[in-house]
């Protein structure tokens, strides 16, 4: 089968280069003519682990190419991917106009059957709105039908989602275009992958339920987590014992300083607004946005408590991008907290091992460094903002002798308390009680 991908983001070449590894023809076509020729010659403009690989394999055995030319991804695919952006707008609200775009640039040069299916996430609705774009803008009557096929990957494992899905959702009111999409997606029968085959609303709403859903989770344990430190609880035990009962689960269960990335405070912005465009008022999905926004100042109170003044202090952050392997800084909690440390007289000292340079630009007040030993020097706090695992195992010995002070803030809960504040340091974490450091008794 032959496919055509419109849109090279992070959606659309991870798509494309995994239906290349099923064997799958694949033409991945963007107006971006630069983003294209690195894409020819192999080169990712995003970190995602493994993605390098797959395109240069693809590339290689000749299943994988890519275009600037819209006539010619539409004459390439059976089956036509949108994974275009579909941005916030003002009012939180999803921008459809580069789906519109898409549509409009299918219809005029469309000459025979196509599934043209969304990628992207959308609000629902855009299925019937793709469709009546389409058929308004075709210059002769051409057969076609519109799916959606929203996609589950997380950065970071986003090839490992794909390849190994929890679920295909796909949602057509066409049963030809329904069996074209199983078709595709036949290598995954094999793991007797799930899937879900329904209409085209319910598959947009899958997506944003599942989303909030899981950013819900999130904001839930964060404000458990707070209430934690006030009556002397541990949360992570909390976690633990919620995450045993299969009902609840152990994942997004971690508390830390908030969600952030491209998908779910997008997606809850664009949940409530359908909410309240349908007369429905989605108040849970907006409490977990509220209490995602208010958990970032609770992680720069933390900063404030721990060092008296943050004005004229020395803060090295380890970690800048929203999650780890990833170099993707929308919304990330670093970025906010960074702005605020800075813009209240505090010097920044970061590192990220993916996303340095991109932050460096959004952060100009921020010095650069090389490692996490770099970054600590001279701090009076190291806080650990993103998980990567080359923070899991820090030598806080040699931590001790080049801070000004030994304080970590581990908004992460990387560290046991105990192993911390045995070598010496003050550890503050967050839905724990900080704990001082050891004192040691000197012999004699």
């Amino acid at each position: 089968m032959q496919i055509s991908v419109i849109g090279t983001g992070y959606v659309g070449l991870v798509s494309g280069a995994c239906f290349a590894e099923f064997g799958v023809n694949v033409l991945c076509m963007d107006t971006d003519a630069k983003r294209i020729a690195r894409l020819e010659k192999g080169d990712v403009p995003f970190y995602e682990p493994g993605i390098t690989e797959l395109v240069a394999k693809g590339i290689s055995q000749s299943r994988l190419s890519f275009t600037t030319d819209l006539t010619r991804a539409v004459d390439h695919g059976q089956v036509i991917f949108i994974a275009v952006g579909t941005p916030p707008k003002k009012d939180g609200s999803a921008d459809l106009s580069y789906v519109e775009e898409v549509g409009r640039g299918i219809a005029r040069t469309m000459t025979s059957y196509k599934v043209i299916v969304t990628k992207s996430t959308v609000p629902v609705g855009t299925g019937e709105l793709l469709k009546k774009v389409i058929s308004a803008n075709q210059p002769k009557k051409v057969l076609f039908d519109v799916a959606s096929n929203p996609e589950f990957l997380r950065e970071g494992s986003a090839i490992e989602d794909f390849m190994r899905p929890n679920r295909v959702v796909i949602g057509s009111e066409s049963e030809q275009a329904a069996s074209i999409m199983k078709d595709l997606y036949r290598p995954l029968y094999l793991l007797e992958t799930p899937f879900v085959v329904t209409d085209v609303p319910t598959a947009e709403m899958i997506k944003y339920a599942s989303n909030a859903f899981l950013a819900t989770k999130i904001s839930f344990i964060n404000e458990i987590a707070t209430l934690c430190e006030r009556v002397g609880a541990d949360v992570q035990m909390v976690s633990k014992g919620m995450g045993l009962d299969h009902r609840i689960g152990s994942k997004f269960l971690h508390a830390g300083p908030g969600f952030g990335g491209s998908c779910f405070p997008k997606d809850l912005a664009a949940l409530v607004q359908m909410g309240d465009r349908a007369g429905y008022p989605m108040q849970i999905a907006q409490a977990a946005a509220t209490v995602n926004s208010q958990q970032r100042d609770r992680m720069i109170d933390k900063i404030s408590a721990v060092l008296g003044t943050i004005k004229g202090s020395t803060i090295a952050m380890l970690g800048l991008s929203f999650k780890p392997n990833t170099n993707d800084l929308r919304e990330a909690p670093a970025l906010a907290i960074a702005q605020a440390l800075m813009q209240s007289g505090a010097g920044l000292r970061g590192y990220d091992p993916a996303a340095l340079e991109e932050a460096a630009q959004i952060l100009p007040g921020m010095i650069a460094c090389k490692d996490p030993y770099d970054a600590a020097t001279g701090a009076d706090a190291l806080v650990l903002m993103t998980e990567w695992n080359e923070f899991r195992n820090l030598d806080f010995a040699k931590l001790k002798t080049i801070m000004r002070k030994p304080v970590l803030v581990d908004l992460r809960n990387v560290y046991e308390s105990s192993r911390v504040t045995s070598l010496g340091f003050h550890h503050v974490s967050v839905g724990r009680a900080p704990q001082d450091p050891v004192v040691r008794a000197k012999n004699g």
